[in-house]
């Protein structure tokens, strides 16, 4: 991480004028949340079980929960927001109508969107509802963010891959509050934009489903030859975001707020990794710097991780964000095995253990084992927990320092050698057992008979620590029972005689104070003896524990000498106590429409209007478009007469190339657009619109804004996921001509969709080779070039073909695009053409095929045969047999396709 501070970027006073930007943590279930309060939380984001969340598989809230989760947040001082952040199709409209009816009521201070069309209904039903973008909303830039202001957002959840330069950039160009990961997980594929689940399981990650199939290991073949990576396998698995290093960076970049990734973790997790992060946070403020010890970096990998990063925040560097060897939890790194006993294995820890601790260890594949078939993760670990510890007896031979027969490969050893070995290394250990060992020591570690395959270790496998009971313990303590995070509360005191006593509390301070005032019930008499002090009062009245609140101040008007009696001022700090924290479990007073809410879920109508005495007119023939990735395959959609063709290549000084060849045969050449557009690549979209292409397949709001604005037709691509008729409304309201439908629409929705929108807004994909990851990480320049990143990698991507072989065989190509972002596209093409008559009768005049890398002469073949089908000439079922594809529109399976097991690729 970068070592310059806050306070060397500023030129005054950090206290002053530097603001602590937001703690946001991850809530899954009511013990997270009681974590994240307690451990320091500014805020709190969670999910629903009625859907509508990117976390299918975390516990969730109930609608019916939000009342009193809320109550209890607020009156703890901390902002809570609900994750409606899927696409949704038509036939659930209704039901979120009623979803954010039971939001905007129950005072949840904001929502988290990723779809357009909800953004659109968030807002006609409570006005007073903050909206934020999900980071899946993909708005990377202060263009793309812009171009969405008229979703009336109040903040953006910008793109993990972004680094800390780039969100700097984002903020010089935009007033929008930005919010940016700081911690956990890494997807390897940018938000929203993943389709491998989908492709490859039937799932899909923009519906709450994501598989994992990132986390998968892939064999690597370069130009039809497989390259031997090693121990590298993991290709697509990215370690985890820690970024605690960074945050006075972040801050001087405009972050307002921190989010923790983690809704499926542990309350333990959230109360580790929430704590680290308050105490870091507070240190940038008053200090300018974040300096946390190894021991608080041993602790947030013991509650997870698999490896730690900088993630993007430094920019791109591949071998770093992505080593390739490992993918699951893996907390710290002890050791390696320095010899083997019969139970127990030798290591040199690097960090204290004790017994109960839970390791793990590389070890062969066992090829028996079920685990790697039924879960696609290489049974390449086994792990236990400690039974005995030993430290080594120095004085006798050291099984460090191996005679031959230890070097000679296990292969080479008779089983009855390598039991002499054992034996003998057991005999070399020392006798004495302990509970824990500190760090930098050699110990024996035993586990218990028959838990660990000793036969599939060997010398020098790596050994983690991966959990520990004792940390789980105290951590566990930090929530439940009475509050340990309490409220600062100001106390001011009017005691006169003969008038009541009055206490008034106040929380806050300005427009956002909180304020309550309780009166006695009897005059105040004169003291005989001890009138009432403001000490006594303090003592009294601050008598809080137990409560969200501690005195933080008592201030008093005393006249007279009064009397207060003691049971008087308990009676009124708890009536204060009572009103206060009713105060905040009220809901707070809202505009909710459920009138205006509904009025969008109803389809919107062809505004064409048609008299009967008006006559028929045929309808047209349904036009062909083809997206093509090499100029070869320009010239078969050519041929084939394609009345769109869209350029999307890998080198855009070849657009100009087709533009021509489109103008020699009077073809319809549009160009492709970048799928994401970071800050500093406008650039690249304007000299599209430069190459005067006869339209734009915009595939961010960046580009659509662009294209529109340049007076190009322009086609809103799949990348923009509309998955419902307001989302779709929208779009064409900011000017394209049509939009792509989004991969996540099986047939039926796909159905609903047309049914409730004009049917010639629409283009559909019929067949493609799906794009299944969109990723900033350069697998190229990881494993095929010295280098680092795009400034010194060397481009292998223009020399070499390189496929990625996953765990049941099939290959599937991998390219780049000119900004060097990666797509891996499903090796089996899939096909939507026995929907294709259904389509078209209901009104769908625009189809589209993609080609991937077929030449001109099967681009042609593939194109005359699709318009065969959009013709009417031939059955869909004959098309997707002839090439071979799956039948398959979205994630449902055609009729006649074998079904799969959805969770194959897990």
């Amino acid at each position: 991480m970068s070592s310059v501070t806050i306070s060397q970027m500023l030129d005054s006073p950090l206290s002053s004028n530097v603001s602590a930007p937001e703690l946001l943590a991850p809530a899954g279930n009511w013990d997270c949340v009681h974590a994240a309060i307690e451990n320091g939380a500014d805020a709190v984001y969670f999910g629903l079980d009625r859907g509508f969340n990117a976390r299918h598989r975390a516990a969730n809230f109930g609608v019916n929960d939000l009342s009193s989760l809320m109550g209890q947040l607020h009156l703890r001082g901390v902002r809570g927001y609900v994750t409606l952040n899927t696409l949704v199709f038509p036939d659930e409209l209704n039901d979120l109508v009623e979803v954010v009816d039971a939001i905007a009521s129950a005072g949840v201070d904001a929502v988290l969107v990723q779809d357009f069309g909800v953004a659109r209904i968030v807002r006609a039903v409570c006005p007073e509802l903050e909206i934020h973008a999900s980071t899946q909303m993909s708005l990377t830039s202060s263009e793309t963010i812009e171009a969405a202001r008229s979703l009336d957002l109040s903040r953006v959840v910008v793109a993990r891959e972004l680094s800390i330069g780039e969100i700097k950039q984002i903020r010089s160009k935009t007033d929008m509050p930005i919010e940016a990961f700081i911690h956990g997980a890494l997807c390897v594929a940018y938000s929203g934009q993943c389709l491998t689940s989908e492709s490859l399981g039937g799932r899909s990650a923009n519906r709450g489903q994501c598989a994992q199939a990132c986390r998968l290991p892939y064999d690597l073949v370069c130009d039809g030859i497989d390259q031997e990576l090693g121990d590298v396998r993991y290709l697509l698995s990215p370690q985890d975001l820690a970024g605690y290093a960074a945050i006075p960076d972040m801050i001087h970049a405009g972050v307002n707020s921190l989010k923790i990734e983690g809704r499926l973790k542990t309350p333990e997790y959230v109360a580790n990794i929430t704590g680290h992060y308050r105490r870091a946070i507070d240190q940038a403020i008053s200090e300018g710097v974040v300096n946390l010890g190894e021991d608080a970096q041993h602790e947030m990998e013991l509650s997870f991780s698999r490896g730690f990063t900088p993630g993007w925040l430094e920019g791109n560097d591949h071998k770093r964000l992505v080593p390739g060897i490992r993918s699951a939890k893996q907390g710290i790194v002890l050791g390696e095995v320095l010899a083997i006993g019969r139970d127990s294995i030798l290591v040199e820890i690097q960090a204290g253990i004790a017994l109960g601790d839970g390791l793990a260890m590389e070890s062969a594949v066992d090829p028996n084992s079920t685990k790697a078939f039924d879960s696609g993760f290489a049974d390449n670990h086994q792990g236990g927990r400690i039974y005995s510890l030993r430290l080594d007896d120095e004085s006798k031979s050291d099984p460090r320092r191996p005679d031959d027969s230890q070097n000679a490969p296990k292969s080479a050893q008779s089983p009855w050698e390598q039991a002499r070995q054992r034996k003998q290394s057991e005999s070399q250990a020392g006798t004495d057992k302990l509970s824990k060992v500190q760090a930098n020591q050699t110990v024996w570690i035993g586990f218990g008979r028959g838990e660990l395959d000793f036969s599939r270790i060997e010398i020098g496998a790596t050994v983690f620590k991966n959990d520990d009971p004792q940390l789980n313990k105290r951590l566990a303590a930090t929530f439940g029972g009475k509050p340990r995070r309490t409220r600062p509360i100001h106390l001011h005191v009017v005691a006169h005689v003969g008038r009541p006593v009055e206490v008034t509390a106040t929380l806050g301070s300005g427009e956002h104070a909180t304020t309550e005032n309780i009166v006695g019930e009897d005059d105040l008499a004169v003291a005989n003896k001890h009138a009432i002090t403001e000490e006594v009062l303090a003592d009294k009245l601050g008598r809080l524990g137990g409560t969200p609140f501690h005195l933080a101040r008592l201030t008093s008007d005393l006249s007279g000498g009064p009397m207060v009696p003691l049971g008087v001022l308990n009676q009124l700090r708890r009536e204060l106590v009572e009103k206060l924290e009713d105060q905040f479990h009220a809901a707070p007073r809202r505009t909710v429409r459920l009138s205006a809410g509904r009025a969008l879920v109803t389809p919107i109508k062809n505004e064409t209007p048609v008299s009967d005495d008006q006559p028929t007119v045929p309808q047209a023939p349904p036009q062909l478009s083809v997206l093509c990735r090499t100029l070869d395959q320009v010239r078969g959609a050519i041929a084939a007469s394609a009345e769109r063709i869209y350029a999307d290549f890998h080198d855009p000084r070849e657009h100009k190339a087709a533009i021509a060849l489109g103008a020699e045969h009077n073809a319809s050449i549009w160009i492709a657009s970048l799928r994401i557009q970071k800050p500093g690549e406008m650039g690249l979209l304007k000299q599209v619109v430069k190459q005067g292409p006869a339209g734009l397949l915009a595939r961010n709001l960046a580009a659509v804004r662009l294209g529109v604005e340049a007076g190009l037709p322009t086609i809103a691509d799949f990348s923009l996921n509309v998955a419902n008729h307001r989302s779709a409304e929208w779009l064409i309201d900011q000017g394209v001509q049509r939009v792509t439908a989004s991969y996540d629409l099986n047939a039926d929705q796909l159905d609903q969709l047309v049914s409730s929108m004009p049917a010639d807004w629409l283009e559909l994909v019929l067949h493609q080779h799906m794009p299944m990851f969109h990723m900033e990480h350069c697998v190229f320049c990881s494993v095929l070039s010295p280098g680092t990143n795009k400034t010194n990698c060397g481009r292998p991507c223009d020399r070499h073909v390189v496929e990625l072989r996953d765990r049941v065989g099939k290959l599937h190509v991998l390219q780049a695009d000119i900004a060097c972002r990666n797509t891996l596209f499903n090796a089996t093409p899939q096909s939507g053409a026995e929907i294709v008559s259904n389509m078209v009768a209901c009104g769908v005049g625009s189809f589209r095929v993609e080609l991937l890398s077929e030449n001109a002469q099967e681009a042609e073949s593939i194109l005359r045969l699709y318009r065969q089908l959009l013709l009417g000439e031939i059955a869909g079922q004959e098309v997707w047999r002839s090439l071979s594809a799956e039948n398959r529109v979205g994630v449902t399976r055609g009729t006649l396709e074998a079904k799969r097991n959805p969770l194959a690729i897990l």
